[in-house]
């Protein structure tokens, strides 16, 4: 036995594993429920009274000698994967610098928009995005049978007779009314937020999505201040020569009301899916404030004239970005956002 302990003890002080495999092998081979260790116990107990104190002692230094061994070996392969992977460190190379991010593109494209009307006197204002039925309609001159109070346009959280309806707002229209109920005209400012409708998700339309929205009270204000005032902002935002032209519409809180269309950046007018191939593609609605929509929020439509204008964040972004499917805004796809990185914070 002690013969064997002394070939045993020189093998394990010759051993040196070069992976993690070898390691876990000389563990099964010595330490291991069947191993050698445990087989020389098995001996042990055959040696005579008088020779067990001895080989008792010389088989208990043997197996902590085995294990001291195997700890160390497991320390020092599991410092070399944790810190080289396996591999020479060479400690005078530069470290892995932090990717720096960008901001989404809605986000770019909101605050382009922003910064154009800022220059024209315009301010930011905001407002719930849970709102009740005057603020979201009827302050607006919804009539009650408007398709748009239907369960089929809008996410209601309390629906009731109509006058009590509580919902996620479908425009920022709801903010303006705020505006000119808690203050005295003139008004010049923006309404930048989050609204919700009740549509099929597509790559034209969304459940959610993005709007801008304007309104200039004051006295005198014409329609033409309207147009002159759209006219720039797409020149700022698209570029000079950018074609726009005005379709007569209808919207319950603007008399008379506009649909503004600008020659399609992404075909330049030829024809393309995101035009319908008619080279033109509708941008924003306007329009002057209706009279009762401002009697409505006490103010006197006998002195004050305004227009609002509202158009859609995600919508301006796809002309600006020629990004074809709205959906990519949502999905939080890497790929698609590292393509903005040229527009730091």
């Amino acid at each position: 036995m002690q013969d064997q302990i002394n070939q045993y003890t020189a093998d394990i002080e010759a051993f040196n594993p070069a992976n993690a495999d070898e390691l876990e092998a000389f563990r099964i081979k010595y330490l291991g429920t069947k191993g050698l260790i445990k087989d020389l116990f098995e001996q042990f107990k055959s040696v005579g009274p008088e020779e067990k104190r001895v080989f008792g002692k010389v088989l208990n230094q043997f197996k902590q000698m085995a294990e001291a061994k195997y700890a160390e070996l497991k320390e020092t392969l599991d410092g070399q994967q944790t810190t080289n992977n396996g591999q020479q460190q060479d400690l005078t190379l530069p470290g892995n610098g932090f990717e720096v991010g960008s901001r989404h593109p809605l986000s770019l494209v909101q605050s382009e928009i922003v910064d154009i009307f800022k220059r024209l006197g315009f301010v930011v204002a905001e407002g719930p995005e849970i709102e009740d039925d005057w603020h979201n309609f009827s302050a607006l001159n919804f009539p009650d049978e408007h398709p748009a109070r239907d369960m089929q346009d809008t996410f209601f959280i309390k629906k009731n007779s109509g006058k009590d309806d509580i919902a996620l707002r479908t425009h920022t229209s709801s903010v303006q009314v705020r505006m000119m109920e808690n203050g005295k005209p003139p008004f010049r400012a923006l309404m930048p937020g989050r609204v919700y409708r009740n549509e099929a998700i597509s790559a034209r339309a969304h459940c959610f999505f993005h709007q801008i929205e304007g309104l200039y009270i004051d006295e005198n204000v014409s329609f033409a201040d309207l147009k002159q005032t759209l006219y720039h902002f797409v020149q700022e935002l698209y570029g000079e020569g950018t074609k726009v032209r005005f379709r007569p519409s209808y919207f319950p809180f603007t008399e008379p009301s506009a649909e503004m269309d600008i020659s399609c950046t992404i075909c330049k007018g030829a024809g393309c899916n995101m035009c319908k191939h008619s080279g033109w593609v509708e941008i924003l609605g306007c329009g002057m404030v209706d009279p009762n929509v401002l009697e409505n929020c006490g103010i006197d439509s006998k002195k004050y004239t305004g227009f609002a204008f509202g158009m859609g964040v995600e919508r301006i972004t796809n002309l600006k970005y020629v990004i074809k499917d709205l959906r990519l805004f949502s999905e939080n796809d890497v790929r698609f956002l590292k393509q903005f990185k040229t527009e730091m914070i």
